[in-house]
């Protein structure tokens, strides 16, 4: 009996389709960001903001390297994210934050061990998402020939 491989009808791994998702999430996430600031206080605010934080991390990750596999791209946030929370234990943010309003919003100003954690919930829920969305998007094997008696 001759078999046919078997070849998906889609391939939703594609690059140019992760690209086309990323883009528009990390401008749906800045907005997330800005409209949380305006609308919260607090912890809501600090917290919420430090893991959409992230989340723009991953999606610039995935928009840079799309093939980059969920949990990989959510590791990758995750150093960027905690790589610039530690620079803030340096003076060079807090002197960039003075002279500039984008620094101060990439770079932050001061330590804050917290952030640590909620940057993790940001990576560990941008990840599950990716990986749910790579499970939804698969297409089932094509069905096996039937092999004649």
């Amino acid at each position: 009996m001759i078999s046919r491989p078997r070849t998906p009808v889609r391939n939703p791994g594609r690059p140019g389709r992760r690209r086309l998702v990323a883009a528009p999430a990390a401008l749906m996430i800045v907005g997330a960001g800005l409209g949380l600031r305006a609308v919260a206080t607090g912890d809501v605010a600090k917290y919420g903001g430090d893991a959409l934080y992230t989340l723009l991390m991953l999606a610039l990750v995935v928009l840079v390297a799309p093939r980059t596999p969920p949990s990989a791209a959510a590791g990758a946030a995750l150093a960027v994210s905690w790589g610039v929370e530690f620079l803030q234990l340096t003076p060079l943010p807090a002197e960039l934050a003075r002279h500039s309003t984008l620094a101060r919003l990439v770079l932050g100003s001061t330590f804050n061990a917290p952030d640590l954690f909620w940057y993790a919930v940001g990576a560990a829920a941008g990840g599950l998402v990716m990986k749910g969305c790579a499970l939804l998007c698969r297409t089932p094997p094509l069905a096996q020939p039937i092999e004649s008696r």
